[in-house]
This record gives structure tokens, sequence and C-alpha cells, in this order.
């Protein structure tokens, strides 16, 4: 492999691993908001008097645990796609430092 190659792979797996980490910081600003938000409508339902209201912010919660469990998991194949970047990363590393004392 010419290192021009190497260098093409160490550059895209870096941008990857750029974006996949921007991917996860979303996600947990986005769960964050959603489990702030639970936690409002929780607070609100204490003091809600109507059915009608009560059943919408059941529901509105119900929507938002969910949402949060989609994130969660959203998260932990994001952290997996990582490990795997970043041990290719290191390979392809190792192997341009390799062919950089061999030349």
């Amino acid at each position: 492999m010419s290192i021009s190659f190497t260098t093409s792979i160490i550059s895209r797996l870096k941008r990857e691993i750029a974006d996949l980490q921007k991917q996860a910081s979303t996600g947990k600003s986005k769960k964050e908001k959603s489990l702030a938000k639970i936690k409002q409508l929780q607070k609100s339902v204490k003091l809600s008097s109507s059915p009608t209201d009560l059943s919408s912010k059941m529901s509105q919660i119900t929507k938002l645990n969910e949402e949060v469990v989609r994130l969660d998991t959203a998260q932990l194949t994001i952290a997996k796609q990582l490990t795997a970047k970043n041990a290719e990363l290191r390979q392809q590393l190792a192997k341009d430092q390799q062919k950089e004392l061999n030349d």
C-alpha cells in the first residue's frame, strides 16, 4: 500500500470518528432535553385536575420515555461504532508508522 493510500484511510477514519462523536453529543443533548421535559410534565401532572389534561400529559410522558429508550439504543450503537473506528484507526496508524520505518 502506498503512503498516500494509508494517509487517505487515516483521514477518512478521523472524519468518521469526528462525525460519530458529533452524533453522540447531539443524541446526549436530545436525551437531556427529553428527560427535562419528562420532569416538567411529571410536576405538571401533580397539579392537573382535568382528566383530559392528565391523560394528555401522561401520553406525552410515555412518548418521551420511548424517545429516551430510542436515544439510548442509538447511543449504544454509536459507542460500538466509535470503538471499532478507533481500533481501525490505531491499526492504520501502526501500519503507517511501520511503513515509514521500513522506508
